[in-house]
């Protein structure tokens, strides 16, 4: 099943059935949210997406909540499995808010030390990002995607039993009692929680965001199977753990001046992710935005002065 990234005149014909959200505006601000995931948002209108990185407990996510970003990732690969951290993280976004452009939090996607090696180590460590999920998290980002079965795994395990059936995913594995605490952090009630947090764009009112790092040779060798799994939202090539694997310089350089080899892996992914109309994770850079988002990034990481260029290049309507 291929997925689709809705242009802002397809978003324009689809509005009225998106509920607003509990938060209001900000004061200034005209602009309403039509989302939860402001991430998803954007994408549906078209526009690139910027992240920046966060970590830590209740201060942290009260000091993030105005972040320039429009997601932050958080990052528990290689930092602390501390799910009790990260639910206070959300509290304090939520208390912090809104942001600029009304949303009750920037969205928040997480890095996991479960990896997309093969389908066993998923299904036997789902739980952990079942855990993730329930602090109220709007999406997960999995690390060393090498394994379609794997993805699979992931997706499923995402997905509440009762969501609407898709191919090749095997009926959802979230339980009841997985929506309170996150219901709560997104301003909504556990009812429509339970409806609103399924993949997007596999669900085009879900306001969850599932991406892959395809970072390794593995990876890399089924960047197509793993980018086509139905569920995906975007995917990136992970240009340091690439590098590792291929015994080559680290690629978070320019493109320019990446090694041949680093950089018919970066091609390959980015087709991978054209091919099954999922976005696309870079790093930007001031002096190189617009030329990324020419050539189809859609996701960047690389700082505030990169992001308000490249908004500026797009005429980014919503506030920041």
């Amino acid at each position: 099943m291929r997925k689709t990234l809705l242009p802002i005149t397809a978003l324009l014909s689809v509005s009225a059935v998106f509920f607003f959200l509990s938060a209001q505006s900000s004061p200034g601000s005209s602009y309403k949210p039509k989302r939860i995931n402001k991430a998803i948002e954007l994408l549906e209108q078209g526009q690139p997406i910027y992240y920046t990185g966060g970590h830590g407990g209740y201060a942290e996510g009260k000091k993030l909540a105005q972040t320039w970003a429009d997601y932050i990732n958080y990052e528990m690969e290689h930092g602390a499995l501390d799910f009790t951290q990260l639910r206070e993280f959300m509290r304090g976004l939520a208390d912090g808010g809104p942001t600029k452009s009304g949303h009750r939090t920037p969205a928040v996607i997480a890095t996991l030390p479960v990896l997309g090696v093969d389908e066993a180590h998923m299904k036997a460590n789902f739980w952990v990002a079942q855990q993730v999920q329930a602090a109220g998290v709007h999406g997960i980002l999995l690390c060393h995607a090498r394994s379609p079965e794997a993805v699979r795994v992931f997706v499923q395990s995402m997905r509440y039993p009762n969501a609407k059936p898709a191919p090749g995913i095997g009926e959802g594995l979230l339980g009841n009692g997985s929506q309170g605490y996150a219901a709560r952090m997104w301003g909504i009630s556990p009812a429509q929680y339970m409806k609103k947090a399924d993949p997007w764009p596999l669900n085009p009112e879900g306001e969850f965001l599932l991406g892959l790092k395809i970072e390794d040779k593995y990876a890399l060798a089924n960047a197509e199977k793993v980018a086509a799994v139905p569920g995906i939202g975007f995917a990136e090539w992970g240009p340091g753990d690439m590098g590792i694997s291929l015994n080559l310089p680290d690629g978070h350089g320019a493109n320019e001046t990446l090694h041949p080899q680093m950089r018919e892996a970066r091609a390959k992914v980015l087709a991978a992710c054209k091919r099954s109309k999922i976005a696309f994770l870079n790093t930007v850079r001031p002096n190189d935005v617009e030329e990324m988002i020419k050539e189809g990034v859609m996701i960047g990481s690389g700082g505030q002065e990169a992001a308000e260029r490249g908004r500026r290049y797009t005429k980014r309507q919503m506030p920041w």
